[in-house]
């Protein structure tokens, strides 16, 4: 039988009875536009991601754009960022009036690599934006130090992490005293999630979040999030500044709180296959399955192998039905809307190498222990197995 790589409609199936219950309440208030049922979600993953502030918006790209600005960033400014990851990590940069300029990435997790981004700050950097890529947090404790030495901030893209962790030590990041635990988007200035509905914790359309433990940032993005208009004198229409329309509507809001109390469980699920994914396919002749750096609680938002031949792999699991996607195929830098920023060919040559390689595998709540073994029998049908 075939096995897609996501299933949106089966993973939400036994919250129908409490979706259609949430979405009754909102059409019966006629109340759609912020109010009490964002507050209600916004309090939630506030409490969950373990932040002061949490702030809907439209999208996790707008999240960025909005974090960005709130933070006083824009022309003249660079951000450095990686150049493994979806184009809008790049793009909400320009969007803000910065410069995005590109650190190469680790050649095992494939996030941001501090020694890079060291090497990458000048004079004119105002942030360091690091992704938290397929669910594995990017190393925090030198980006913050980098942040903390050169007087720039942190701006975290978390679109892809929600509930990922980080042990200060790096020892063990499953427990341990919660203040020696480092959240995913808790840990810098700023964090930024999509709620794009794939995602780990993914609406029924567009939706972003905002988080920071700071108050003069969260009422920035609120601002901005308003067309400009100040919370407390919204029904004046006077604003201060010139905004955008970035709400979270409140049907968004919610679906993803009923979605929020499940989101734990899921994320369990997801680490179960991916263990044994990780198992079975240890021995498979050029295939590399993701590693994880000790102390990171991963919540793999993607499964993603390194395959030396990845179009051979693709083709066997083609001819199984198995679903898979690149993530992603072109490196941020040699994509031709920044082709204006002057890099080529060769410049980030680890990001490089792993866009010709990454290969993701269907790891979504519900796939069943026979589908994950139809994905295990396609990986291992004609392969070689190391001694």
């Amino acid at each position: 039988m075939p096995v897609p790589l996501q299933d949106l409609n089966r993973d939400q199936a036994s919250l129908s009875t409490e979706l259609r219950a949430a979405i009754r309440e909102v059409f019966e208030s006629g109340e759609f536009i912020l109010g009490r049922f964002l507050r209600r979600f916004e309090d939630d993953i506030a409490d969950y991601i373990g932040v002061d502030h949490a702030i809907g918006v439209a999208s996790g790209t707008d999240a960025l754009i909005l974090a960005i600005k709130a933070l006083g960033i824009g022309p003249g400014d660079e951000v450095i960022t990686t150049p493994s990851s979806y184009v809008a990590t790049a793009s909400s940069i320009v969007h803000a009036g910065a410069t995005p300029v590109f650190a190469d990435v680790e050649a095992d997790t494939l996030n941001i690599d501090p020694a890079a981004v060291s090497a990458a700050i000048s004079e004119r950097t105002a942030a360091i934006l690091p992704v938290h890529l397929y669910g594995q947090m990017a190393d925090m404790e030198p980006l913050r130090g980098l942040a903390e030495r050169h007087g720039v901030a942190v701006i975290e893209d978390a679109a892809q992490a929600i509930g990922a962790t980080q042990t200060k030590s790096q020892a063990d990041g499953e427990g341990g005293d919660p203040a020696d635990v480092w959240r995913a988007g808790a840990t810098g200035d700023a964090g930024c999630f999509s709620f794009y509905p794939t995602k780990n914790l993914g609406g029924w359309g567009d939706g972003g979040l905002v988080t920071t433990h700071d108050a003069r940032t969260a009422e920035r993005v609120r601002i901005l999030r308003d067309h400009g208009l100040s919370p407390a004198d919204r029904a004046q229409s006077a604003p201060g500044e010139l905004g955008y329309n970035s709400r979270l509507d409140a049907i968004q809001a919610a679906v993803l709180r009923v979605k929020l109390s499940r989101l734990e469980e899921w994320i369990r699920q997801r680490r179960a296959h991916a263990a044994v994914y990780d198992r079975d396919l240890a021995g498979v002749d050029g295939v590399v399955t993701p590693p994880v750096r000790p102390g990171n609680r991963h919540t793999y938002h993607q499964y993603t192998l390194r395959c030396s031949d990845r179009q051979d792999i693709a083709s066997r699991l083609d001819d199984a039905g198995i679903g898979h996607r690149v993530y992603y195929p072109v490196p941020l830098h040699l994509v031709g809307a920044f082709e204006d920023l002057g890099y080529k060919p060769g410049d980030f040559p680890v990001a490089e190498r792993a866009a010709s390689e990454v290969l993701s595998l269907p790891v979504y709540p519900s796939l069943s222990a026979g589908e994950r073994e139809e994905v295990i029998a396609a990986l291992l049908s004609e392969a070689g197995t190391s001694s």
